[in-house]
């Protein structure tokens, strides 16, 4: 390519004209785009430059679609490197990669209606002055679990700290070493209580743990007894746990808070939807647990967050720490919590929330819906398929779904590629050379953008 031809390549707003480069405008904003446009430019100028371009064939005009190919793939790639909306096909309810559980559409309604403008998150309409962040949802989680008291923070694994740094700093904690557990993202009970300024004190075997156990462990320094959520892991066979009801009457005499870090939220009986019983917290707080943590965005349904609720006096000394502030949440949340946990103060409105929609879908309303797939795409075949409620919840449970199963002539992997690489991505889970997308997870109102996928992905 000559000199001459590199200074008459198409100059940058040719390619912002280009309607299907101006689309990214709205997704990646016009400077970015622009940006990508310059250096797809460069790129071809430098390449050219060393006699090494790919587009060194075409000359002037000539280069313009080629040369807007390349820049469409890099704004691509970008926008896959934003957050953006997928569609989970892979019949886990609450996939913790994909944003584990969507939120109900009151829900996202009421955020966005707190986003508008201004908001009273801390001011007293009654009284025309400053209130409190935490009154609305305190008052909803009281009426919901029964708890004297509630606060919320961002997350889970902040509950826990703020629980540990508030009492037990330089104290003792007392945990059963059958609940030292890990999580996802590399979460590790013990680590976090070293990072609080506690002393773990074990107790127990990794298979049988007995009350008498945690008594022998008390000290003048112990603050509290720590019960944890196995999470994604079961111990069977020749196992022994105390109940809960034991270690609380323990606490009472001694005259130590007993903490449990619930982990997943249940507020309802996971059995009346065909699951096993997940522990709720109404049972930990009935057994008589002082103070009880647990997460927001999983089987409750809602916004991240972290949930604390138990007896006043504790919850009012947390409310009181300075760290409180750092892990504090914003109007968005607490707009999005309060409304979900309106769904669970009217039950029949707890159907708006996906999760419990999801799990209530029966498996003749998916096989409809399957059916619908193939009458437009007869190379799909139905099949039946397992979901799981995932999230850490339930690890073992299976339930029954119907899932679309394609065998393409250009590979399964191939096909769940295009599918991620659509206007809405949509994962799905590749088995046996075949690409299964589970309708227990796809949302009823996303079939239209799941069959777009499909017709726009190679056979």
């Amino acid at each position: 390519m000559s000199e001459h031809t590199l200074r008459g390549l198409p100059a940058v707003h040719r390619f912002l004209s280009d309607p299907r480069i101006a689309a990214f405008e709205t997704l990646l904003g016009r400077e970015r785009v622009k940006r990508a446009v310059t250096q797809v430019l460069d790129e071809v100028r430098r390449s050219a430059s060393s006699g090494s371009a790919a587009l060194a064939h075409a000359e002037g005009d000539g280069a313009q679609p080629e040369i807007a190919d390349a820049v469409l793939r890099r704004l691509q790639n970008e926008r896959y490197e934003s957050l953006v909306r997928v569609i989970n096909a892979t019949g886990v309810l609450l996939h913790t990669n994909l944003g584990r559980a969507p939120i109900a559409p009151a829900a996202l309604e009421a955020l966005r209606d707190v986003s508008r403008g201004y908001s009273n998150i801390e001011f007293d309409l009654l009284e025309g002055r400053r209130g409190s962040r935490y009154a609305r949802v305190t008052a909803l989680l009281q009426g919901i679990t029964g708890a004297e008291d509630a606060l919320v923070v961002n997350n889970c694994a902040a509950a826990v700290l703020l629980i540990l740094d508030t009492f037990a700093k330089g104290r003792q904690v007392v945990v059963a070493r059958s609940e030292l557990i890990e999580v996802g993202g590399g979460f590790r009970l013990p680590d976090v209580l070293q990072r609080s300024g506690a002393t773990l004190v074990e107790v127990g075997t990794a298979n049988k743990t007995y009350v008498e156990e945690y008594e022998r462990a008390l000290t003048p320094s112990t603050a509290l007894l720590l019960r944890t959520h196995p999470s994604n892991f079961r111990i069977t066979g020749f196992t022994h746990e105390v109940e809960p009801r034991e270690l609380a009457a323990l606490g009472r005499r001694a005259g130590i808070p007993v903490v449990e870090d619930l982990g997943s939220g249940a507020l309802v009986d996971l059995a009346e939807y065909g699951l096993p019983h997940e522990r709720t917290v109404q049972d930990a707080l009935s057994d008589g647990i002082d103070i009880v943590a647990f997460s927001g965005d999983k089987v409750l349904g809602g916004p991240q967050a972290g949930v604390i609720v138990g007896r006043s006096p504790l919850v009012s000394r947390l409310r009181s720490n300075p760290l409180l502030r750092a892990l504090r949440v914003d109007k968005i949340t607490l707009a999005a919590l309060a409304e979900t946990l309106r769904m669970y103060a009217t039950p029949h409105r707890r159907a708006e929330i996906p999760f419990f929609a999801m799990l209530g879908a029966s498996i003749e309303t998916l096989q409809e819906r399957a059916r619908w797939y193939v009458s437009q795409i007869p190379d799909a075949a139905i099949v039946e398929s397992t979901a799981y409620a995932g999230g850490g919840t339930l690890p073992q449970s299976e339930l029954p779904s119907v899932a679309l199963a394609l065998r393409p002539r250009s590979g399964a992997q191939r096909l769940a590629a295009a599918l991620r690489e659509s206007p809405v991505p949509v994962i799905g889970r590749v088995e046996e050379n075949r690409v299964l997308l589970d309708l227990r997870t796809i949302l009823p109102g996303e079939d239209g953008e799941v069959l777009a996928a499909l017709k726009a992905s190679p056979e």
